[in-house]
């Protein structure tokens, strides 16, 4: 026996729960289903908690303003299901899930994946050794229980990210080490064009990264154009050495290293399904092939928010927006006409918060040491597979991911291949002088994210939250 809502959203960020606001104005009766305990997603996580503290001062303004679009969406009337966990979707679409240990079902007329984006796995040499974290987890921490380390951290990559952080640690009371900057030398002259762009159509959030890097450079020790970085310890972090573009190593004592290379859209859900998706060369990732309402190629499937490409949180509300319109229009509760009408003012917002993209995507893009690491680093940290295991797999024949996920387990983990699928991916790609594209990712089987198998074997219904 299954549920049923007119519209199902997984994913209450930014985009799920501005699209079930905009989805109930047109009497669209909406369920919206996340992990997480309360809405938010990671950009926004804990924010009726937080807000009015001292913690959201120093998350700054960005954060507060998910204040407003939380309060919209409790007041919608869209019923509301956190702490669930989707583990497969059918076509239909059918979306199977797990709450309180019980697992369950929902048919719904349409479907919006709102799941957001993943850290970019960037294995190296100690990247499982404990000290060292991705700084998305360090803002987790800061932003779900105030937690700063109690003591300096080394931060290492690029990205925007890493500058965010860097500023609120420092504004929390934190102490930084260094920040090792991986940002290719060069990039600055080669993206002056889509700078000067990003200026002309979003000059705010330029100029506030600008100040946010300038801060850094006076305030804590800053080495840029870093190639490449290694983790070395007995039981857990204790140095970290790294290479700068002149060619010269550094040893610095570490115990607790930062690192970020960027996020990819979350695509887990869309590649079961079997939509079409499209590389992003800028990015170095995948994401699904939309319509301009958000539509996949699986219809009434729709993705909106990070998922959909890399954006922030400012286009994620507007894509969960417009493709809330998308889902009105489909099943007549609004015309053709009016829709467009409704998405004008939102589109031209959208190009807005866009506007910086590609020049932070073509800045940022990572690094190539990042797609090619040395034969003995893990790159299935659950299996415990090394880049070299992959490497010896390319030479005994045709490279393809399920082959090797097949051989030699990697991508067979909890995680199924969440982080190591990109990083197989490109080593095939490069033993055979190709791309990633050409290559593929692992396929998707269900379920796609750990059950017992007692939740499996009573699947049911889940009860209805109201």
């Amino acid at each position: 026996m299954s549920r049923h809502a007119d519209l199902l959203i997984v994913g209450a960020g930014p985009a799920g729960m501005s699209a079930a606001t905009m989805a109930r104005r047109f009497g669209l009766d909406v369920l919206v289903v996340d992990e997480q305990p309360a809405p938010g997603g990671q950009i926004w996580r804990g924010i009726e908690a937080v807000a009015g503290t001292a913690r959201a001062e120093v998350l700054g303004p960005a954060y507060k303003e998910g204040q407003e679009v939380v309060r919209q969406f409790r007041a919608s009337g869209a019923r509301y299901e956190p702490e669930t966990q989707v583990w497969q979707i059918e076509p239909g679409p059918r979306t199977f899930m797990t709450r309180a240990g019980r697992a369950g079902s929902v048919d719904a007329s349409a479907l919006l994946l709102a799941t957001g984006a993943q850290e970019r796995p960037i294995p190296f040499h100690g990247w499982t050794l404990p000290g060292v974290m991705t700084v998305g987890a360090g803002q987790i921490l800061l932003k779900a229980s105030g937690q700063i380390p109690d003591m300096p951290v080394w931060i290492a990559g690029s990205g925007p990210l890493t500058l965010l952080y860097a500023v609120q640690l420092l504004k929390a009371g934190g102490r930084i080490a260094g920040i090792l900057d991986t940002t290719p030398a060069g990039r600055a002259v080669r993206t002056l064009p889509q700078l000067v762009q990003a200026i002309s159509g979003a000059a705010g959030e330029v100029l506030k990264g600008l100040g946010w890097l300038s801060q850094l450079r006076r305030q804590v020790r800053y080495v840029r154009h870093v190639t490449d970085i290694e983790a070395h310890g007995e039981e857990a972090l204790q140095r970290i050495v790294y290479r700068t573009a002149k060619g010269v190593s550094h040893t610095v004592e570490a115990q607790i290293l930062l690192v970020h290379e960027g996020v990819v859209p979350t695509i887990h859900p869309t590649l079961a399904l079997g939509c079409k998706h499209i590389w992003n060369a800028d990015q170095d990732s995948y994401a699904p092939e939309l319509d301009p309402w958000g539509e996949t190629s699986e219809p009434s499937v729709f993705v909106a928010g990070d998922g959909a490409g890399i954006g922030g949180a400012k286009a994620a509300v507007l894509r969960g927006q417009i493709a809330a319109l998308g889902v009105a229009l489909r099943f007549g509760r609004i015309s053709a006409a009016d829709a467009r009408s409704w998405a004008r003012p939102i589109r031209i917002d959208l190009a807005r918060a866009l506007a910086p993209r590609a020049f932070l995507d073509r800045f940022y893009r990572p690094r190539p040491a990042i797609f090619a690491p040395a034969d003995g680093t893990l790159v299935c940290r659950c299996e415990e597979v090394t880049a070299g295991a992959v490497r010896a797999m390319a030479r005994t024949g045709k490279p393809d991911p399920n082959r090797v996920k097949t051989f030699i387990r990697a991508g067979m983990g909890p995680c199924q291949g969440r982080q190591c699928s990109y990083s197989v991916a490109s080593i095939l790609a490069a033993a055979s002088s190709s791309t990633v594209p050409d290559i593929g990712l692992y396929r998707v089987r269900p379920p796609f994210k750990p059950l017992t198998l007692g939740e499996l074997s009573a699947l049911d219904s889940l009860e209805d939250a109201s």
